[in-house]
């Protein structure tokens, strides 16, 4: 039989606790988030203009480029507008109001 002292196991016992604590909370805390993945969320978050909307042109969207329409008519390069509506790949804003 093989003798294993006793304040090796307590260490071993608490070291799997600890981890197995942390497991759980970092799990119940990844299931509270919010999915922030895909166009729906995109309807009503700031954009930034890179190419004057004309109406068509180019805005960035947390980091991403994507085609957009503007409603309302021309937008300068680094005018922020507002995402309404979203087909396909397309975005369709409006100036944002400060």
């Amino acid at each position: 039989m093989l003798y294993m002292p006793v304040w090796l196991l307590v260490v071993v016992v608490l070291i799997i606790v600890v981890l197995l604590i942390f497991v759980v909370i970092w799990s119940v805390r990844a299931h509270q988030k919010k999915v922030a993945a895909g166009k729906e969320d995109l309807v009503g978050s700031t954009a930034v203009v890179e190419i004057a909307l004309e109406p068509k042109g180019v805005v960035l969207v947390e980091g991403e480029r994507w085609t957009a329409t503007s409603e309302t008519g021309w937008m300068e390069p680094e005018e922020e507008v507002i995402i309404t509506k979203v087909e396909g790949l397309k975005l369709t804003v409006v100036k944002k109001k400060e």
